[in-house]
C-alpha cells in the first residue's frame, strides 16, 4: 500500500430499520461476503404486541470530514471508467413516526438505493422530533485519515462531533437509559446528497462547501469553517502555468460530485465567453479522495489537481514533488457547513445553536481541529490502523473455525475485537486469555475441550466452539431466528447462559418478546444486569457490520486506485 493508501478505519454508527421476520441471520455468513445479506437489527422500542417499531442499529464505519463536495459539472465531461442550556427549549412533545411517512421514489432515492440497500439501510424522513422518537440521528460522511481512524477505539473529527451532539441531544430531550444515538454512516461522495434527500441519513458532515447549486436541493447549517480557497496544485508532469487562463483547452480530472467541478465549470464558461477554448473535465472515480489526487500529481500521473488550500499543507511531509499554487485561486471565500434535508426547521434550529457553541473558533471546535488537523501526524497515519492489520491477518482463522462450527466468521471477528482488540497477548485480571478472552477452565470444559489457548489459533477455535455450544444448547429452536440466537449467545458469553435464560423468561412475563434481543430482552438485561452486557452485544454488532463495510469499501477503494495508477495491480 502506498503512503496515501489509508487503511479503512473503524467508527461507530447507528441506522434505523424496520424488523422483517423473514430476515436472514448472522449464522452461516462468509467473511468478506457482500453486505447485501445483512438485515436490519431492530432495537424495538415497543413491546411485541405493537405492529411497527423503528429504532437504532449499532454499526461501525469509516469517515472523513474536511473534504469538499459538490454537484455534477456542466462543462464538457468525459465519463471515465457547548454548554447548551437554551436547547432544553427544544424538548417539546415527541411525535412518533407515522406509518404514513413517505418512502422516497424519486431519482435521489434510486441513486441512493444502488449503494445503500446492500447494507440494509432503510430510508426514513422527518424532522428532529421523528429522529428522537426513532432514537437515532444518522450522519452521512466519507472516510479518510485524520478525520476518522481507529486507535484504541474510534477517533477523528466526525466521531468527536457525533459524540458531542449525542450528549447534547440526550440532555435536551431527557431520554434516560434508552438514549438517542448519533449514527455515522459512510457512503461514497457522490451518494452524500442523494442519500440525504432520499432519507438514508439526516445530516451530512463531510466538509461540504455551501454553493448556490446545492442550496436549491438541501439546506445548510451556519458555516463551520473560516473562508476557504480552492487552488491548483501542480506536479512534475505539469507544463508551465502562469495564470488560470493558461488552463484553456487543458484537461482537469475531478470527482463530479465535488464543488471543484462547479468551480472549474464557471472558469471554463468564462474562458469560452472570451472566445477561448474551455476546460475539459474528465471524471474520476468517486472512491478517490483529494489525498489520492494529490498523490497522483506528486507521482506525475496527473499534471495538476484542484483542492482546498489547507489540504496540501496536511501532506507536505509526504508529497514533496507538488507545487502549491496559492496564486491560482478558483474559488475564494467558500465556507464549509453541515447539510440537512429541506423543510427540517427543528433540526436546523437545534444544529445551528449546537454549532454556535462548538464549531471552529469555539473552545471545543479549536481543540478538535488542532487535535486532528494541525497536530495530526498525517505521514504516520497514512498506512492504516494497527487494529485493521490484525483483523486482516486473523481473518482466515475466523473463516475456518466459523465455518467449522456453524458461526458467522465476521461475527466472531467482531467479538474478538470487542474482547481484546484482536490482540492475543491480552490477559485479564481474572485470567481470561487471548483474542477471545477465554478462561482456561472454559476452554477445558468437556463441551469445548480445546487445549493451548495461549496460542492464537486454538484460542479462536475455542471461542468459536464455545459460541456454537451456547447458541445450540440454549438459544436455538423454531421460535428463534439465527440473528437473535446469535445475539442472545453473545449476551450469554458475557453474562452467563443461566442468567440470560432467566431474563428471557422475565421479559416474556412482562410482555416483551423473549425471542428478540434489541429493545425486548435487552431492556430487561439493562435493568437487571446493567449497561455492560447491553453495551457488549451492541458493540459487537456494530463491529460486525463495520467489518462487512471494510471488506467491500476496501476492495472498491483499491480497485479505483489501481485503475488510476496510484497502486500496482497485485
Amino acid at each position: 500500500m502506498s503512503t496515501c493508501g489509508r487503511g479503512i478505519i473503524l467508527v461507530s454508527y447507528y441506522w434505523t430499520a424496520e424488523y422483517r421476520k423473514n430476515s436472514r441471520g448472522l449464522t452461516g455468513g462468509e467473511l468478506g461476503a457482500s453486505p447485501a445479506s445483512i438485515q436490519e437489527a431492530p432495537m424495538f422500542r415497543s413491546k411485541s404486541n405493537n405492529s411497527v417499531s423503528v429504532t437504532p442499529l449499532w454499526c461501525l464505519v469509516c469517515v472523513c470530514v474536511l473534504c469538499g463536495c459538490g454537484e455534477n459539472s456542466t462543462a464538457e465531461v468525459v465519463e471515465s471508467p457547548t454548554d447548551l442550556p437554551a436547547l432544553a427549549a427544544v424538548n417539546g412533545a415527541v411525535t412518533p413516526v407515522s406509518a404514513a411517512d413517505p418512502t422516497p421514489t424519486d431519482d435521489n432515492a434510486a441513486t441512493a438505493d444502488r449503494s445503500l440497500t446492500r447494507f440494509s439501510i432503510e430510508p426514513k424522513l422527518g424532522d428532529l422530533d421523528a429522529m428522537v422518537d426513532r432514537r437515532v440521528i444518522r450522519v452521512l460522511t466519507v472516510y479518510g485519515p485524520g478525520r476518522y481512524f481507529l486507535e484504541n477505539g474510534p477517533k477523528g473529527v466526525v466521531q468527536e462531533y457525533a459524540d458531542k451532539l449525542q450528549k447534547v441531544v440526550n440532555e435536551a430531550y431527557k431520554t434516560g437509559l434508552l438514549t438517542v444515538q448519533v449514527a455515522v454512516i459512510p457512503v461514497a461522495r457522490d451518494q452524500l446528497f442523494p442519500a440525504l434527500i432520499a432519507g438514508y441519513g439526516d445530516i451530512v458532515i463531510a466538509g461540504t462547501t455551501i454553493t448556490e447549486d446545492r442550496q436549491t436541493q438541501i439546506d445548510f447549517t451556519i458555516p463551520v469553517s473560516k473562508p476557504l480557497k480552492e487552488i491548483l496544485v501542480t506536479g512534475p508532469s505539469a507544463p508551465p502555468i502562469a495564470s488560470l487562463a493558461d488552463l484553456s483547452g487543458k484537461t482537469i480530472h475531478l470527482r463530479l460530485s465535488s464543488s471543484y467541478a462547479e468551480s472549474v465549470t464557471l472558469l471554463s464558461d468564462a474562458l469560452a465567453a472570451e472566445g477561448k477554448p474551455g476546460i475539459r473535465i474528465e471524471a474520476i472515480d468517486e472512491a478517490l479522495e483529494d489525498e489520492d489526487l494529490i498523490e497522483m500529481v506528486d507521482a506525475g500521473l496527473l499534471p495538476w489537481a484542484v483542492v482546498d488550500s489547507y489540504k496540501p499543507q496536511m501532506w507536505r511531509e509526504v508529497f514533496t514533488q507538488i507545487t502549491v499554487r496559492d496564486d491560482l485561486v478558483l474559488r475564494e471565500g467558500g465556507r464549509l457547513a453541515w447539510a440537512m434535508r429541506q423543510n427540517s426547521p427543528k433540526l436546523a434550529d437545534f444544529l445551528n445553536r449546537f454549532l454556535k457553541d462548538n464549531r471552529e473558533g469555539t473552545l471545543f471546535g479549536n481543540i478538535i481541529r488542532n487535535r486532528y488537523v494541525r497536530d495530526f501526524n498525517w505521514a504516520e497515519n497514512a498506512i492504516g490502523a494497527e487494529e485493521l492489520s490484525r483483523y486482516r491477518s486473523l481473518s482466515s482463522l475466523f473463516q475456518k473455525y466459523g465455518t467449522d462450527y456453524g458461526m458467522d466468521p465476521t461475527l466472531l471477528a467482531a467479538q474478538g475485537f470487542q474482547e481484546s482488540r484482536l490482540d492475543q497477548s491480552v490477559r485479564s485480571h481474572v485470567g481470561a486469555v487471548g483474542v477471545m478472552q477465554l478462561l482456561p477452565s472454559t476452554a477445558g470444559d468437556k463441551n469445548v475441550s480445546i487445549p493451548n489457548i495461549d496460542e492464537v489459533e486454538p484460542n479462536i477455535e475455542a471461542g468459536a466452539k464455545y459460541m456454537a455450544f451456547l447458541k445450540t444448547r440454549y438459544f436455538s429452536g423454531p421460535e428463534l431466528d439465527d440473528r437473535n440466537g446469535s445475539l442472545l449467545a453473545l449476551a450469554a458469553y458475557n453474562a452467563g447462559p443461566g442468567r440470560i435464560r432467566r431474563l428471557r423468561k422475565e421479559a416474556e412475563e412482562r410482555g416483551y418478546d423473549p425471542n428478540l434481543w434489541f429493545d425486548n430482552v435487552e431492556i430487561i438485561v439493562a435493568e437487571q444486569i446493567g449497561r455492560e452486557t447491553v453495551q457488549y452485544v451492541a458493540n459487537i454488532f456494530k463491529y460486525y457490520l463495520t467489518y462487512r463495510w471494510i471488506n467491500t469499501a476496501d476492495a472498491e477503494r483499491a480497485a479505483a486506485r489501481r485503475a488510476s495508477g496510484v497502486e500496482a495491480t497485485p
